[in-house]
C-alpha cells in the first residue's frame, strides 16, 4: 500500500471508528482561567470545536482538586469543577452530552454530539463519606481515580514511596460501592499496593486511564509488566498516556514513542485491554500531538505500522465502551 492509498484509508478509518480518549484536565482550564470550552481556543489543548475537528466521539473528565486544596476544600473545589461540566452540558446541548450509560457515547456521535464522561481524580474529594461517592454518581460521576499521587482517606498515592500503603476500611468500602453503583475504578496515580488491592477486590474490570508501560519507560506512573497483565486480567483497559515525561526524557518525546507503547501494550496483554488516555490539559505531550486535532495522526501511525483495522479500531475507542458498558450498563 503507498503512502496515499495508507493515509486515505487511515481518515476513513478514523471517520467511523469510535474515537474516546480516557483522561483531560481541560474543565480546570474553563474554572480557572475562564476558557469556555464551547468556543475555540488558542489556547490549551481541548474544546469542543477541537475534539470534532480531531475526531474524538466522547472524552473523559477529570475533576481534578488542587493539591492545594487536598487536606481542606476538597468537596468545594470538586463539585465547582463538576457544576463546570453540568454548565457546558446545559449551554452547548446541541454539541455536548453527558453520557450516563454505554448508549449514550454511540448515541452522540450519531447526532454529531461530543459525549463526556465525568470522572473525580482522587478520593480526597469524598472527604471520608461514602454518602458523597453516591451523591457524585447521582450528578452524573462514572469514573473515579482513587487517588493522585499522595495519601488520602482511600489509599496511598504513588508518590509514597516510603509507605507504599494499599486500600484503608474506607477505601475498600469504596471500591466496593462503585462496584454496586456502578461506577468505574481508575488505578492510574495509584500506589502499587494499592494497585494490587483494587485488582484483588474489584468484581469489575479496571481502567488505568493515562498510565504507560515501565517497561519501556521506567518511570513510578507507568505500570509493570505484572501491573499490566492484572488489569487485562480482570478485562480491563490500559490507557496510553501522552505525558511526555512517561515516554521518553521530558522534552524529547515524540509521536513514535506513544505508538510504541501502544505496540508494547499490544503484545504483552492483547488488543482487547489498549486504550488512550492523552491527559491534554494537564501535561506537555509531543509536538505531533500538540493538541486534540492532531488525534487523527495516531491512526495514521497505526495504519502504517500494520496494524489491522479491528485492531485499531478497538484501541482508539471500542475496548473503553466496553469496560463502559460492563461496569456503568
Amino acid at each position: 500500500m503507498n503512502n496515499a492509498n495508507s493515509e486515505s484509508r487511515a481518515r476513513q478509518l478514523h471517520a467511523h471508528a469510535l474515537v474516546i480518549d480516557g483522561h483531560c484536565d481541560s474543565i480546570g482550564d474553563q474554572l480557572e482561567r475562564g476558557r469556555w470550552l464551547g468556543e475555540r481556543s488558542p489556547t490549551g489543548h481541548i474544546d469542543l470545536p477541537r475534539l470534532r475537528e480531531g475526531g474524538v466521539d466522547a472524552q473523559f473528565f477529570a475533576c481534578f482538586v488542587p493539591v492545594a486544596h487536598q487536606r481542606h476544600g476538597a468537596v468545594t473545589h470538586a463539585m465547582a469543577r463538576l457544576d463546570q461540566l453540568l454548565l457546558l452540558a446545559e449551554r452547548e446541548a446541541d454539541r455536548f452530552v453527558i453520557a450516563l450509560t454505554a448508549d449514550d457515547i454511540p448515541a452522540a456521535k450519531a447526532a454529531g454530539k461530543v459525549a463526556g464522561i465525568l470522572g473525580l481524580e482522587g478520593a480526597e474529594a469524598l472527604d471520608g463519606e461514602i454518602s458523597l461517592l453516591r451523591q457524585y454518581y447521582r450528578l452524573g460521576i462514572r469514573n473515579l481515580g482513587l487517588a493522585w499521587n499522595f495519601r488520602n482517606a482511600a489509599c496511598d498515592g504513588v508518590s509514597e514511596s516510603r509507605t507504599n500503603g494499599g486500600l484503608t476500611e474506607f477505601g475498600v468500602r469504596v471500591v466496593e460501592e462503585c462496584n454496586r453503583l456502578g461506577m468505574m475504578l481508575d488505578l492510574s496515580h495509584l500506589s502499587p499496593a494499592g494497585v494490587t488491592d483494587v485488582l484483588a477486590l474489584s468484581r469489575m474490570p479496571v481502567i488505568a486511564s493515562h498510565s504507560n508501560a515501565r517497561t519501556l519507560w521506567d518511570h513510578p506512573r507507568n505500570l509493570t509488566d505484572d501491573q499490566l497483565r492484572a488489569v487485562a486480567a480482570g478485562g480491563g483497559v490500559v490507557g496510553v498516556t501522552f505525558v511526555d515525561a512517561f515516554l521518553a526524557i521530558p522534552g524529547t518525546a515524540t509521536l513514535n514513542h506513544v505508538i510504541d507503547q501502544i505496540d508494547y501494550l499490544l503484545d504483552l496483554i492483547g488488543p482487547d485491554h489498549v486504550a488512550i488516555g492523552s491527559d491534554f490539559d494537564g501535561c506537555m505531550p509531543p509536538e505531533e500531538l500538540a493538541d486534540v486535532t492532531r488525534y487523527p495522526s495516531i491512526t495514521e501511525r497505526l495504519v502504517a505500522r500494520g496494524h489491522a483495522e479491528t485492531v485499531i479500531r478497538k484501541v482508539l475507542g471500542e475496548n473503553y465502551l466496553r469496560v463502559f458498558r460492563t461496569v456503568c450498563g
